[in-house]
C-alpha cells in the first residue's frame, strides 16, 4: 500500500508540474517545465549526497576509528542484502542520524556524535537499521525526485507570479491559462507541491520503520529510541536546513497546528504505536 500511495503521490507531483508549465507557457511551457525537472533530477541523483555531508560537516570514519558503530552498521547491511555503505559522523550534540546516496551501491549513513551518546547499542541498531531500510528501498532517490520535483514547481509559480505582474494575463493563442490561471498557480501550486511531498516523505518514514524493526527483529528498539530522540531534539535543537529536514530520522524543525500537515514526519506518537504494535503482534 505504501508503494503505490507514493506511485500515485508522484504521478500527481508531475501531474501539477505539467499544469504549472501549461498556464505560464501552453505546451512550451509544459515542455520547459519538465526539462527543468529533468535536469534537475540529473544535479540532485548525482550530487545530492556529497552537496548534504558537507552541509552539516560529516566527516568519513573507519573502522579503526568507530569500531563498535562500524561493526554494527557493517552486520545490519549484511542482513540487509546491501553493500556496506559508507559512514559519516556528524560533529552535533543533537541526537539525530541519516542515509543518503544514489542507490544501494553508493550509499552513505551519517549519525551526530550527539545520537551515539545518548542511546544504548540496541537502540543504535534500530536507528541504523531505520536507514538502511531507507537504502535499501531506494527511498534517497525517491525523495530526491519529489523534492526537486517540488522545487521546479516552486520555481515556476515564482515565474508565474512575475508573469502575472509584468505580463498582464497575455495571449491565450498558445493555449496558456490567462491570467486567471497564472495567478491560481501561482498561488495553489507551491502550497499543493510541498503537501504532496510531504504526504511522501511521511509513507516512506513509516516503511522504513516498519523494514528497520524487521531488520532487527525487535521493533522497541526502535521505538525506544525514537522517544529519547524526540525528547533530545526538543532539549537541543539542530540547526538545520528546511531543505534537508525529510533525510533525518527525526524531524529536526518543529510546528504544531496546521504546520505539521507541512511536516516531513509523521507524528511521533503514531510511530512509536505502529511499533509496539509490531511488537506485541510478534510476542503474541
Amino acid at each position: 500500500m505504501n508503494a503505490l500511495r507514493t506511485t500515485f503521490l508522484m504521478a500527481l507531483l508531475t501531474v501539477l508540474l505539467v499544469m504549472a508549465g501549461g498556464a505560464i507557457g501552453g505546451r512550451s511551457g509544459m515542455t520547459f517545465a519538465l526539462v527543468m525537472a529533468g535536469v534537475m533530477n540529473f544535479v540532485s541523483y548525482w550530487f545530492s549526497d556529497k552537496i548534504v555531508l558537507s552541509m552539516y560537516g560529516a566527516k568519513e570514519v573507519s573502522e579503526a576509528e568507530y569500531p563498535d558503530f562500524f561493526g554494527l552498521v557493517r552486520q545490519l547491511a549484511v542482513q540487509a542484502g546491501i553493500p556496506m555503505p559508507k559512514v559519516y559522523i556528524i560533529p552535533s550534540e543533537t541526537p539525530n542520524a541519516f542515509a543518503t546516496g544514489r542507490n544501494p551501491n553508493h550509499a552513505a549513513v551519517a549519525a551526530t556524535n550527539g545520537i551515539m551518546r545518548i542511546l544504548t547499542r540496541e537502540e543504535l541498531m534500530g536507528v541504523m537499521a531505520h536507514e538502511l531500510s531507507h537504502v535499501k528501498n531506494r527511498d534517497i532517490l525517491i525523495s530526491s525526485i519529489t523534492a526537486t520535483i517540488a522545487g521546479a514547481i516552486t520555481y515556476m509559480a515564482t515565474m508565474a507570479k512575475w508573469a502575472a505582474i509584468f505580463g498582464g494575463g497575455r495571449d491565450r493563442d498558445d493555449d496558456g491559462g490567462g491570467l486567471f490561471g497564472i495567478l491560481a498557480m501561482a498561488i495553489l501550486a507551491p502550497i499543493a507541491a510541498m503537501l504532496i511531498q510531504m504526504a511522501i516523505s511521511r509513507s516512506r518514514e513509516y516503511q522504513a520503520d516498519k523494514g528497520g524493526a524487521e531488520m532487527t527483529s525487535n521493533p522497541l528498539y526502535l521505538a525506544n529510541a525514537l522517544r529519547k530522540l524526540q525528547l533530545a531534539n526538543q532539549q537541543i535543537p539542530m540547526q538545520a536546513n528546511a531543505a534537508t529536514a525529510h533525510m533525518f530520522i527525526v524531524n529536526p524543525l518543529t510546528g504544531g497546528g496546521l504546520m505539521s500537515l507541512f511536516s516531513t514526519h509523521p507524528p511521533m506518537e503514531e510511530r512509536v504505536r505502529r511499533l509496539e504494535q509490531m511488537a506485541y503482534v510478534k510476542i503474541g
